[in-house]
């Protein structure tokens, strides 16, 4: 039977199969990569060559060959681009890292607990369920310099002294409410990843150091950490990614003001698309993202490799 197959010949017929059994593993992957070429290979390729045009659907002037016009004006001409990278970076930065200190330290308290472990974990992993949009909505609320109660609480808690301030109208503190607002949503994410890579590590590791007289402090420093680094460096790598994208709580909060104080260069991409309609000019700055998006990831996987290697000699 095995040779008949081989020949391309079912059992019992005498006429060859209509369908090769050498070909049959590429019909079988063919529509998923007929699909991934829809969603993914194409766009890219055609956002690439969009980059090279300057299209601009606001004018009926059709599209003109510009070469590398679009990067160049982006990198030496635009300075609004520069600011949002910079606001970007500056919540890629400060933002992710208060999300990685507060959820390892966070998970660990809550990998020393016995009892209730699964309802806090629950309850803390709520802000991650919320779209961002609903997160975005609830804090333009509370930072409301009228009727939201975060001034309320400040004035409380200092006698009336201060009164609070315009967290969202405000050009020094705008970004920052930004900040806090993705801290508080994604704090928890880190929390879980943390917490996976805490509770894998064996119990003997911890029992063998305690006969050894390390103290608490000690096996957290020279155990814990250590074994989970290769985990938080994931989480930062996808945090990075996120944030770098961060769309939803700009939109809502700010929409990139006062001015442009708040803009990202996600929220900057979306203006020059959906706005001002300039598609050329719109890829280029979208290649340039993904440009940067790879290098970080490159460098961040690198070091996992680097951090594997050591573990394994």
């Amino acid at each position: 039977m095995a040779q008949r197959l081989a020949c391309g010949r079912l059992p019992g017929l005498g006429r060859p199969s209509p369908i090769r059994p050498r070909f049959l593993p590429l019909l079988l992957v063919l529509p998923t990569f007929i699909v991934l070429l829809a969603i993914t290979i194409f766009p890219l390729l055609y956002t690439a060559t969009l980059t090279v045009f300057s299209w601009e659907l606001t004018t009926k002037a059709s599209a003109q060959f510009v070469a590398l016009g679009n990067f160049g004006r982006i990198l030496f001409e635009d300075g609004r681009f520069w600011n949002a990278m910079r606001n970007t970076t500056l919540l890629v930065v400060v933002g992710v890292g208060l999300q990685v200190i507060l959820g390892t330290g966070l998970a660990l308290l809550v990998n020393r607990l016995r009892r209730g472990r699964t309802l806090i974990v629950s309850l803390i992993l709520i802000p991650v369920m919320i779209a961002p949009v609903v997160a975005g909505f609830q804090f333009r609320m509370i930072y409301n310099d009228q009727f939201g109660p975060l001034n309320d609480i400040i004035q409380f808690l200092t006698g009336g002294l201060w009164r609070g301030i315009a967290w969202l109208a405000d050009p020094s503190v705008a970004l920052i409410a930004i900040l806090i607002a993705d801290v508080w949503q994604w704090t928890p994410f880190m929390i879980l990843i943390v917490l996976a890579g805490l509770q894998a590590i064996p119990d003997e590791l911890h029992e063998a150091a305690r006969v050894d007289g390390a103290s608490a402090r000690q096996q957290v420093w020279h155990i814990s950490l250590p074994l989970v680094l290769p985990v938080i460096v994931v989480g930062i790598l996808v945090r990075m990614m996120d944030t770098f994208k961060l769309f939803d709580i700009v939109y809502q909060l700010t929409a990139g003001g006062p001015g442009s104080t708040t803009e990202t260069i996600a929220y900057y991409t979306y203006l020059q698309g959906f706005k001002f309609f300039s598609l050329g000019y719109t890829a280029a700055m979208a290649v340039i993202q993904l440009i940067v998006i790879t290098i970080v990831a490159k460098i961040f996987l690198g070091y996992q490799k680097r951090m594997q290697r050591r573990g394994s000699l």
